[in-house]
């Protein structure tokens, strides 16, 4: 056996050893389920948004549906400097809606990261000490706040995470995107339930603003274009382990829509890995190095599989062991957020290295865009 053969087998261990943490830490997290608690908690809803008219009814649509007490929410939009018909849209919502606890902000640019400038922005003239955020292209569930508001009484949280998911249409494209997005969820889930939480979306998150001047709100990170939410939660974890916690219940699930646009997946995908060499968990890095290692391996395992250099067979066995593993994963994930729908993501699972592969190394040295604007690594 070739030195080659020798190297991809070790990352695969490790990589299968790291697989089996997150499935067994999955199945720890147990789902929460809700009583019959009187609503008590007051929350913030924080959307930061930048020319989203197409996406901006849906979500307000799904707020105006949430089973809640008006009385205990404030919405706090904060315009990215929109420019379409945003705001617009926004203030026709708001006429509309007038028992609702209404904010219209615009943004203010004091560093390098504009969704962090929003929430800068908007917390501090939040009314209620629970800040929820979201995102102007999802939909939340009805029982939202009420799944929440049931969790924070029952148990004794600063900050929350909570799953997000697509709302695909029957192609290969959606259902591409929905699977590497259900892996993860499943990371963060597994994570959470080994103790090493790193991961989470800002699309369906929540802290106290106590707890969020007690760690020092986004100082230490505001030179990172992104990072509002993974970033923000490396630091709370760091400060408070006992304080972060998942909230697993299919009410507390949010919806997004997945992208139509390679390119814009692929920038998508690029701001999120570049904010890996901003983590401070250990952890996180050395999985975030494994997991690049190993699709590099089989990307590169390939080429030398064609040019004779490395036996076909063996590569093959690397790919299925790999993708055994993976595929545990994606099951209890696709248990949780799809409610057991069936699938067998053998087509995306042998596209997908060569995917991962660009996305890593790219956000390790290239610039990407995002709302018609540029940023650099």
């Amino acid at each position: 056996m070739g030195i080659i053969s020798i190297v991809l087998i070790v990352i695969l261990m490790v990589y299968v050893f790291l697989i089996l943490q997150l499935i067994f830490g999955f199945s720890k997290v147990n789902s929460f389920a809700v009583t019959d608690l009187s609503p008590k908690t007051a929350f913030t809803i924080v959307v930061p948004f930048r020319n989203e008219e197409k996406n901006l009814p849906k979500l307000v649509a799904s707020l105006s549906q949430l089973q809640y007490p008006k009385h205990l929410i404030q919405f706090v939009m904060v315009d990215d400097f929109s420019e379409d018909h945003s705001v617009r849209v926004y203030n026709q919502w708001r006429m509309a809606n007038e028992s609702f606890d209404t904010t219209l902000l615009e943004n203010l640019h004091l560093s390098y990261s504009p969704k962090k400038d929003a929430l800068t922005r908007a917390i501090p003239i939040a009314k209620h000490d629970w800040i929820v955020t979201t995102d102007a292209d999802c939909i939340v569930n009805k029982n939202w706040l009420l799944t929440l508001d049931n969790y924070i009484q029952t148990n004794t949280p600063e900050m929350i995470v909570g799953a997000v998911m697509y709302k695909t249409k029957n192609n290969w494209f959606h259902h591409f995107q929905q699977l590497d997005l259900m892996s993860l969820q499943g990371t963060t889930i597994g994570s959470f339930g080994i103790g090493k939480p790193f991961m989470c979306n800002g699309a369906n998150f929540a802290y106290t603003k106590k707890f969020f001047a007690e760690i020092g709100g986004f100082g230490g990170i505001n030179d990172k274009a992104s990072g509002d939410d993974v970033l923000l939660l490396q630091k709370a974890v760091s400060a408070n382990l006992d304080k972060v916690h998942y909230l697993k219940n299919n009410d507390f699930i949010v919806k997004t829509k997945p992208e139509n646009d390679m390119f814009k997946l692929f920038m998508q995908r690029v701001r999120w890995a570049s904010k890996s060499t901003s983590y401070n968990s250990s952890y996180a890095k050395l999985l975030a190095i494994v997991v690049l290692m190993m699709n590099l391996g089989l990307v590169i395992g390939c080429w030398l599989a064609v040019a004779s250099c490395l036996d076909w067979r063996i590569l093959v066995v690397i790919f299925f062991v790999k993708y055994i593993v993976d595929y545990i994963l994606l099951y209890k994930s696709n248990a949780y957020l799809r409610k057991g729908k069936l699938f067998v993501p053998i087509a995306s699972s042998i596209v997908y290295p060569f995917f991962s592969s660009l996305v890593g190394i790219y956000s390790l040295f290239g610039n990407f865009r995002w709302k018609g604007r540029s940023f650099s690594k």
